[in-house]
């Protein structure tokens, strides 16, 4: 039973669960919800608190505070013009599994008096089905179609918030930081591109506060999951029909070759190992060009790809490097040179490592990283791994002994504006600091 001074959080574990569900083990959920007010209230008006916050909600309102996001009266959330919206829709990857989502969810929301929504990497509304009575609700609170539910345009809430952290989350009640929404409650699960951990959007699912459950959170992520499963599968059928097209072609080849999608993932290779990716260059028109990993190469097209052939084998470093972290959850390496400019999508972990050895480019060894990655000595394997993948996805980068920046490049780091943003899903003791540090700093933009 929930009281005063019983804490939120959900134990001893990790900073931020896997799954992290709003109501304690064991909780009354009436009682909960009347606790969670009594914090809302006493940490708006500067009162000692009966209980503290969950820690990703606790650092959620921090955000909020640095927004400057009225809790009592926040406006509607912006909102996408009808013809943006469905450009949005159209360009969506998880619009190929929406026909998935709706099987699995819809009938659910509709029976629980939920309402089920899917949203673009942006927080921004893309699809709204379920329940009539809920959808009312949603018309009164702004949780419609087009609507933007990041958490700079509504607050703490699921949506915005799992986005941020980039994992499923449940927010129940007076979590939410905005009051108009404490008789919600939402469990929202992010869907990433299973090609490269790229954020495409979310899965959620709100109903009335009455109605909380863990369970809510977990089918959700099962749905999330299973909806990267799914595009992961077209992935591998969109391969498979390049093959197809290229294989009479391939088959004449007596010098190295790799076939590859329009994005640079690999269908094909002959005479030489196979590479996963091939950063192709942002506009591709054919010709010699440099590529990283590969050297100079001729590219010629394919339908719906292209022939990649391996040239002298050059292999020279590029004259500068942008990492840019300035939009939680997309995070990308830029990489320029006289043969042109490549731009990678970067996992959260090589995120973190590439954002740490920009801020030590005299190196870092791998049991320095390991501490600044995972808190202990214990994971430098894991960390020469990490590494090494890098390395091949971004060659001629990264040296070695100890891990670092090659020294003649031109390091860019382009950061949020505020230093809770950096990173926020991360829970790494080395991008922790460096958030610490950043708070007092004259110019956090990284330009």
């Amino acid at each position: 039973m929930s009281g005063p001074g019983r804490s939120l959080r959900q134990g001893p574990g990790a900073r931020y669960p896997s799954l992290d569900t709003a109501l304690p083990s064991g909780a009354n959920a009436r009682e909960h919800a009347v606790l969670l007010g009594r914090v809302h209230d006493a940490l708006l008006t500067g009162r000692p608190t009966p209980a503290p916050l969950r820690p990703v909600i606790e650092d959620s309102w921090e955000r909020m505070r640095q927004f400057g996001i009225d809790p009592f009266g926040a406006s509607p959330p912006k909102m996408a013009r009808m013809d943006e919206l469905q450009r949005h829709r159209e360009a969506s990857p998880i619009s190929e599994v929406l026909p998935l989502i709706r099987r699995s969810l819809v009938s659910v929301a509709d029976e629980a008096e939920h309402i089920m929504l899917v949203t673009d990497a942006a927080g921004r509304v893309l699809w709204r089905e379920g329940s009539h009575r809920m959808r009312a609700v949603g018309d009164r609170v702004g949780l419609v179609e087009g609507a933007y539910w990041n958490e700079g345009s509504a607050g703490t809430n699921a949506i915005g918030t799992a986005l941020v952290v980039g994992r499923p989350l449940q927010v129940y009640s007076a979590e939410h930081y905005v009051r108009s929404l404490h008789a919600l409650t939402c469990a929202c699960a992010p869907v990433h591109d299973p090609r490269d951990g790229r954020l495409l959007g979310a899965i959620d699912v709100t109903g009335p506060v009455s109605t909380v459950h863990p369970t809510t959170l977990a089918l959700v992520n099962a749905v999330a999951r299973l909806a990267e499963a799914h595009l992961q599968g077209l992935h591998h059928s969109h391969l498979e029909r390049l093959r197809s097209v290229a294989a009479p072609l391939i088959a004449g080849l007596s010098r190295p070759a790799l076939v590859v999608d329009e994005n640079g993932w690999t269908a094909a290779a002959v005479h030489t190992e196979p590479v996963r990716r091939v950063q192709l260059p942002k506009r591709c028109d054919g010709g010699t060009v440099w590529l990283p990993t590969l050297g100079e190469c001729v590219l010629e097209p394919l339908p719906g790809g292209w022939l990649v052939r391996p040239g002298s084998g050059e292999r020279a470093v590029p004259g500068s490097v942008t990492l840019d972290l300035t939009r939680p959850g997309a995070a990308t390496v830029t990489v320029a040179g006289d043969s042109g400019e490549w731009a990678h999508r970067l996992s959260p972990r090589h995120s973190e490592f590439l954002l740490l050895l920009a801020a030590h480019r005299e190196g870092r060894s791998g049991v320095q990283l390991s501490q600044d990655v995972f808190g202990s000595d214990q994971h430098v394997v894991t960390v020469r791994a990490e590494l090494s993948r890098m390395r091949r996805n971004l060659g001629g980068l990264i040296e070695s002994r100890p891990y670092r920046f090659a020294e003649d490049l031109r390091v860019r780091v382009l950061t949020p504006e505020s230093p809770l943003d950096l990173l926020p899903g991360s829970s790494a003791p080395g991008v922790r600091d460096l958030r610490a540090r950043s708070r007092g700093a004259p110019d956090r933009s990284g330009r």
